[in-house]
């Protein structure tokens, strides 16, 4: 059975060769994230990507991430990706870990569409027998037939989108993460594909997806949450965790709003 447990994760990014205020200015002023410590002797910035995350994830589970851009969703997706290594705090993950952040996963344009379906189904994690098993699948719902022959260069991006969505949506997930919406080509293959992630979410144990879309996280999660400045605000109930986000978006630019008008 698949789960996800994370023991107050915190993610640190030193920045070298910036000037310590002016990086501070732009850390505050724009993304609004929290900055580390400087190290003595060695000036540098540490921005502080994620702090104190805590909580567990069982099967069945579909979590949704919102939070203002610079939150942290996606420097948690790419934690649990194992992309980026907690400075502190653990993570258990039981289960096979597939994360899908784009709909082009490692095409390669000098190689062949099948070409590519071999060397990106083993970069989604598949072994020879699995991506064996899935050639005839990819092939026909890319709708590229011949052109699969053909070098990946010779596609129009709609071509590509279709077999790197149709490679993408192939595997059997335990833990699937998604960043937002996949790129899905032209209206007409749009609505094809909506059916085919549709399954693919069902077919993964666990669910862990952020997006800027309440529609979305409503649509397809049963559990939803908020994170800020790196943080953990709440997570809960799809319905409670937004309306929370909601109320807390209006009461912050009411206090900007007020701020302005004093000054």
């Amino acid at each position: 059975m698949a789960t996800v447990t994370l023991d107050n994760v915190t993610v640190d990014f030193p920045i070298y060769g910036s000037s310590h205020m002016s990086l501070r200015q732009t850390l505050f002023g724009g993304m609004g994230r929290l900055l580390g410590r400087q190290v003595p002797k060695q000036p540098r910035v540490v921005v502080r990507a994620l702090e104190n995350i805590t909580f567990e994830l069982n099967n069945g589970v579909r979590l949704g991430l919102i939070g203002h851009n610079g939150a942290g969703k996606s420097t948690l997706l790419r934690v649990l990706a194992r992309v980026y290594a907690p400075t502190r705090g653990t993570i258990r993950l039981d289960g096979r870990i597939s994360p899908l952040f784009n709909s082009s996963p490692g095409l390669d344009l000098d190689d062949t569409g099948y070409e590519n379906i071999k060397t990106c189904g083993m970069f989604l994690g598949m072994d020879a027998s699995d991506i064996k098993k899935r050639v005839a699948d990819i092939a026909s719902f890319s709708e590229l037939d011949e052109y699969l022959d053909l070098p990946v260069r010779t596609y129009s991006a709609g071509m590509l989108t279709r077999l790197g969505f149709a490679i993408a949506t192939s595997i059997d997930p335990d833990i699937l993460l998604l960043d937002e919406g996949l790129a899905t080509g032209d209206a007409r293959f749009a609505a094809h594909a909506e059916d085919r992630l549709q399954h693919l979410i069902a077919r993964s144990s666990i669910l862990v997806l952020a997006s800027h879309s309440d529609a979305m996280i409503q649509a397809i999660c049963n559990q939803c949450a908020l994170l800020e400045k790196g943080r953990l605000v709440s997570i809960g109930p799809v319905e409670q965790v937004i309306d929370l986000y909601h109320r807390r978006a209006e009461a912050q630019a009411a206090a900007v709003g007020g701020a302005v008008a004093v000054s």
